[in-house]
């Protein structure tokens, strides 16, 4: 069924404008507080402590919450398109993993290559999705047997990162911080980073939108139309893991929001990828840095993680759609 183009704008805007929001709430979460009429005159007109307190310590996190789940949302989307698979998601089948593994020990061992950290990180993911691949194929490609590899792969590396974070006695408080998908601490130097890497991955997802609705389409009916099917497949499958294991060097590992995301946005806007990625990219920074906003009030003044929280909603939303995939394919 057409998605009405009156509720595909009225979609987007009423998500911008919850996304600006979340956006001041998330700026007075905490024992500092500020109007937007001072927040807006301490950053642009006069010099205010508080602002600039505000500035260096919250700005950076929230920033970095919106761009990584922008980021993983659409990776989750792209993810789906190729594999033709409503259950995949870079952190349920072992990408993220796989990323962040190489970033533990890049950030704990090779400190000085930090802003090629994302670079490493997409290697590991590339290993990690094609540990998945290889291991699922049975002369084909079943939908439920690339999750169940997925969630092998995701917990041989979890566990490696989690050993990993044990033996060292968790001393490499960088390395921690992503093992633990902690972004309590970033600073300005890592959103730079996050956003330098994020806009060439999601640049990128633009312009292969027309290539994830063709796609959709039957094989046979794709190759008619020209379409280097397995050379598309794998071009996309980069873009997703690039824009998963930027998002995991800086954040974390975080699971089900690449596909928690997906499924909310087809609802709202349609599954044409060029309307659906654009806003896979806004609800999901919406999405995170609810999370995030969420695990910082809910037990102040101590702190959960926004991967925590995404697990707790993701959990219960994955099983649902695992027993409706079951009735679908068999």
């Amino acid at each position: 069924m057409m998605i009405k183009k009156k509720k595909v704008v009225l979609s987007y805007i009423i998500t911008a404008v919850l996304l600006f929001a979340l956006f001041l709430v998330a700026v007075n979460t905490g024992s500092l507080k500020i109007t937007p009429k001072e927040l807006f005159d301490g950053l642009f007109i006069k010099y205010n402590k508080t602002v600039a307190t505000i500035y260096d310590l919250r700005f950076p996190r929230i920033f970095i919450a919106m761009i990584g789940g922008a980021a993983m949302a659409v990776s989750g989307v792209l993810l789906q398109a190729v594999m033709k698979n409503p259950l995949a998601d870079p952190g349920i089948i072992g990408i993220s993993s796989g990323a962040s593994f190489t970033a533990v020990l890049i950030t704990a061992f090779f400190p000085t290559l930090y802003f090629f950290t994302p670079l490493f990180a997409f290697i590991g993911g590339v290993v990690a999705c094609l540990l998945v691949y290889s291991l699922s194929w049975r002369g084909g490609l079943s939908p439920l047997r690339i999750i169940l590899v997925g969630v092998a792969v995701n917990a041989m590396f979890t566990g490696l990162m989690s050993a990993f974070n044990s033996g060292t006695g968790s001393t490499y408080s960088g390395a921690a911080s992503i093992v633990n998908a902690n972004i309590t601490m970033k600073t300005w130097d890592d959103f730079q980073t996050l956003a330098i890497y994020s806009a060439v991955g999601l640049v990128l997802s633009l312009l292969v939108c027309s290539k994830c609705n063709l796609l959709a389409l039957e094989d046979k009916t794709a190759r008619s139309l020209g379409v280097n099917v397995n050379g598309t497949r794998l071009m996309i499958s980069g873009i997703a893991v690039l824009l998963a294991s930027i998002s995991t060097a800086v954040i974390g590992p975080i699971s089900f929001l690449g596909l928690i995301v997906p499924h909310i946005a087809r609802l709202l806007v349609g599954s044409d990828h060029k309307r659906l990625i654009p806003y896979s990219m806004i609800l999901g920074a919406f999405v995170f840095l609810l999370a995030d906003t969420i695990g910082r009030t809910i037990a102040s003044p101590y702190e959960i993680s926004a991967s925590v929280i995404m697990s707790v909603i993701g959990g219960p939303f994955f099983i649902i759609l695992l027993r409706r995939s079951d009735k679908r394919h068999g």
